[in-house]
């Protein structure tokens, strides 16, 4: 827009010069101007003693020196020659300048010449030539953004947690830095590495780290910036970026989301004419067609591979697929120190235990905590991120934040008490159930109350016992309730318990082969939409016996049955130590894993670190801003809103949550 605005204004400059030299041909001389009838009349009088005359204009000089200058009327004066000639004034004539060809046909093309100058400056600032950024009519150019290699700082320093993919890639750097020493024995680098993995891992941070590396020039681009809603647009762009690409060779072209733009051919709604697939298939082509494109290496990030076209992932054009999976402990630690040696740091931040205690997170997960706990550090103007206030962060993702502003009536509140105690005791109790981390009756995000596992070692799958557990657990809030009201006094709270827990019976039967009598069947398969990688959004049936459908039904309704009788029993054998942790939940409101371990043996637990007697003394501040919520009047009253409020996200081999 700068530049438009510059030439434009030079345009009118030139223009103001143009009109003044004009103006300057025309300016008449400084001679006195007098009109015909006075011209005339001093001829009678003998003043005037010379004229020249140039066709309807009569110039020149009086008997007394001064100049004159007059124009003639149209009519023709046959006496006014007679009257010259009487009255002895010197009478002259001039022929008129006769212009040649050129200078003719120079005049009378200029306001053309003009014109066409004036459109052809627009249509180059419209196409985006000429200084030009890009108009409507640069809808062929690439997107692509070139980052010079100057500009790239990331290195593989600022990559932690996925060692096994930088080793895949750490090639590519070698091959752009000393491209003989693969070609003298006859290799050829990758042409293409595809990234997988869930959002958050890495894969675009990584690709920067190869340039940063490699020190070569990095284009950059979405899958989403090559189609547009005209015919063959996508595929110009394609071309274009790979014009562009060689003449910076040897360099990096990186397409992130790509899976917009490969997906499968002939799922379109245009058939071989759709513009999608006309895109893929010139993409195609430039990666490997007749035409080499040597020095140009092509990275692709997705995390839906399943979808892309075969023809996308052969040899030749993605070589190599890397998997960016989501980081074990020691990542997760090493993630943590990249991400705190931006902010300011108390000598008590362990990372390795914020590492243990965050399994499943991502990368970006764990940049989000660690930014999390310097927005807390500021807001209670503290100059350092201490440990206390890094497990303030890990709560708040985990748990979702405090609700500050909801209180809850003292009956609802002990409901919430009773049926939170009631998760964290089967929890506790059941084998190979993951460790009870928290338990607080502050409402946090959507749910009235949350107990918090969380996995003392990372777990990639789960065996029959464990999953039991897990339902067992889910049903622990209901029956807390049950014993405390009887039936008629449950709440909805528990409807997510229930769906979740139906959910992974049903699992066990359907798709995992846990059923000792209906056997090793999948008698569920995904339906192949939705997901990251690969994950699906629903299933469908692999039966087709309305028999086997009542048997599936019967089995899944006995996994419940017995894991709710089960979670029973637990519940009223320790019926002492269920009052008493609803107890501790009243008067403490949050309690750890601590508190919790002295309740199931017995003891009285012993207050939280920095709580104090409401009545009197002083708390910690984290403590005490739990504890403003208290004694208030509650605002929540239906059972819709408990149930709404009562949202619940299930423990997982990748990411353990809070559950009400």
């Amino acid at each position: 827009m700068n530049d438009m605005l510059k030439n434009i204004l030079l345009w009118l400059v030139i223009a103001a010069v143009l009109l003044t030299v004009f103006n300057n041909f025309n300016t008449t001389s400084d001679m006195n101007r007098i009109s015909y009838s006075e011209f005339v009349q001093e001829v009678h009088e003998g003043r005037i003693a010379r004229v020249v005359i140039d066709g309807y204009t009569i110039s020149g000089s009086r008997t007394s020196g001064d100049g004159f200058e007059t124009v003639r009327p149209a009519a023709a004066d046959p006496k006014i020659m007679d009257d010259l000639l009487s009255n002895n004034v010197v009478v002259e004539g001039r022929m008129p300048e006769q212009q040649s060809l050129w200078t003719q046909l120079l005049v009378a093309s200029f306001p053309i010449l003009l014109i066409l100058a004036i459109f052809v400056f627009f249509m180059r600032q419209m196409q985006g030539g000429g200084g030009g950024k890009g108009g409507p009519m640069s809808f062929g150019k690439s997107k692509a953004r070139l980052l010079p290699e100057d500009q790239i700082k990331t290195t593989f320093a600022d990559v932690a947690g996925c060692d096994e993919a930088k080793e895949d890639v750490e090639e590519l750097v070698d091959f752009l830095r000393e491209p003989g020493k693969f070609q003298r024995l006859g290799g050829k680098i990758p042409r293409g590495i595809l990234m997988v993995g869930p959002p958050g891992t890495g894969k675009t941070l990584l690709a920067k780290a190869i340039a940063g590396e490699a020190k070569v020039p990095f284009f950059t681009i979405s899958g989403s910036d090559f189609v547009e809603m005209f015919v063959g647009v996508g595929a110009s762009r394609v071309r274009d970026m790979f014009e562009q690409a060689k003449k910076h060779a040897p360099c990096i072209i990186f397409i992130d989301e790509i899976d917009a733009v490969g997906r499968n051919r002939g799922s379109g709604m245009g058939g071989g004419n759709d513009e999608r697939e006309q895109t893929l298939n010139q993409l195609l082509v430039e990666m490997d067609g007749f035409e080499g494109n040597e020095g140009i290496i092509v990275i692709a990030a997705t995390n839906r591979p399943d979808v892309l076209d075969p023809a996308l992932l052969r040899p030749g054009r993605f070589d190599r697929q890397v998997t960016v999976g989501l980081p074990d402990i020691r990542g997760r630690e090493q993630i943590l120190k990249v991400h705190l040696r931006k902010v300011p740091v108390d000598d008590d931040v362990e990372p390795k235990n914020i590492a243990r205690g965050t399994p499943g997170f991502s990368g970006a997960d764990l940049a989000n905590l660690v930014n999390e706990a310097a927005l807390f550090a500021a807001r209670s103007n503290r100059r350092l991120v201490n440990m206390e206030l890094l497990e303030l962060a890990k709560d708040k993702i985990l748990m979702g934040a405090e609700r500050k502003s909801m209180v809850m009536k003292e009956e609802e509140k002990r409901n919430t008490a009773y049926h939170e105690a009631g998760h964290a005791i089967v929890g506790y109790l059941m084998p190979e159930h993951d460790p009870v981390y928290k338990v607080t009756i502050i409402p946090r995000g959507r749910a009235l109350g949350v107990t918090m596992y969380l996995p003392e070692e990372d777990k990639y799958s789960l065996s029959k016992r464990g999953i039991e557990s897990q339902i067992c657990s889910l049903y622990g809030g209901r029956i807390a309730e049950e014993i405390l009201h009887g039936f008629d006094g449950v709440s909805t709270g528990a409807s997510n318990d229930i769906e979740r827990a139906t959910k992974l019976a049903r699992n066990m039967i359907t798709k995992w082969g846990l059923s000792q009598e209906l056997g090793a069947f999948a008698y569920e398969e995904e339906d192949g939409n939705g997901g990251f990688l690969g994950g699906s959004t629903g299933s469908k049936a692999n039966y087709f016996s309305p028999e086997t459908g009542k048997k599936l039904d019967a089995e899944v309704r006995s996994v419940i049955d017995r894991c709710y009788q089960k979670a029973t029993q637990i519940l009223e054998e320790n019926r002492d130590k269920l009052d008493m942790m609803a107890d501790a939940l009243m008067l403490y409101e949050t309690i750890d894993a601590k508190q919790i371990k002295e309740i199931m043996e017995g003891r009285k637990p012993t207050p939280p670190e920095g709580w104090s007697d409401p009545n009197g003394g002083s708390k910690s501040k984290p403590q005490a801003e739990q504890d403003a919520q208290s004694g208030e009047e509650a605002t929540l009253d239906t059972a819709a809103d408990h149930d709404q409020a009562e949202a619940e996200q299930s423990p997982s081999p990748q990411r353990p949550t809070g559950e009400a």
